[in-house]
């Protein structure tokens, strides 16, 4: 267990590539306690739509890291379309950093010990956006919680996102019934080398607080 203030889990808890730790085993127990403590987490109606496929079993994990690649290579290409454009991501002064981070998970996913897969029940494809609203807002905060609670074993993960661009073909190697949940994101789960976290760079926060009007 790693020893935190309420105040550093909250402003410590990092999205982790590169500091995980390829060669220390993660005991399933350890998984299965930070997924119940998750489950606490407040969801639409208390209706607890969500399921979480947890994968250790190497050959799985090297066939999931495949359609990773595939969606990363897709998103790539769609993120340089966007030049240009309002969409176009902003330019950071940490840009090479996480690129680097970014290539790392891309080189060693195979290798981290447990993949997790969250879901929701549902599809939301064409769903209006109070719809979508409900059934993330019915998911997201458990994942959040998952975070947080591997932050305090001292493993670290971080959000992905990019393989749902081939969500049917990981549905197909996890036997995920795909017409009837949406996959969440493809949560990669480690022991951290080193427990020793800083907070993040947040200097434009201000800006975006705003009261009673845009």
């Amino acid at each position: 267990m790693v020893d935190l203030t309420n105040l550093e889990l909250l402003t410590t808890t990092r999205a982790v590539r590169r500091r995980l730790d390829l060669t220390r085993p993660v005991d399933r127990s350890d998984v299965d306690e930070c997924l119940h403590l998750a489950f606490q987490a407040p969801n639409a109606s208390n209706q607890q739509r969500w399921a979480w496929i947890a994968v250790d079993d190497p050959p799985t994990k090297a066939r999931m890291a495949d359609v990773y690649r595939a969606g990363a290579s897709e998103r790539v290409a769609q993120i340089a379309g966007l030049e240009g454009t309002p969409e176009a991501y902003t330019v950071t002064t940490r840009k090479a950093e996480m690129t680097a981070s970014v290539q790392h998970l891309l080189d060693h996913l195979h290798e981290v010990p447990v993949l997790v897969v969250p879901t929701v029940a549902g599809r939301l494809d064409g769903a209006d956006v109070a719809t979508q609203a409900s059934r993330w807002g019915s998911v997201l905060p458990a994942a959040w919680s998952f975070m947080l609670a591997l932050r305090t074993k001292g493993m670290g993960s971080v959000w992905t996102t990019t393989h749902l661009l081939y969500e049917a073909d990981m549905a197909e190697i996890l036997g995920i019934p795909y017409h009837e949940v949406t996959q969440v994101g493809l949560f990669p789960v480690a022991h951290t080398i080193g427990t020793a976290f800083r907070p993040g760079v947040r200097d434009a926060s201000g800006d975006a607080i705003r009261w009673n009007h845009w």
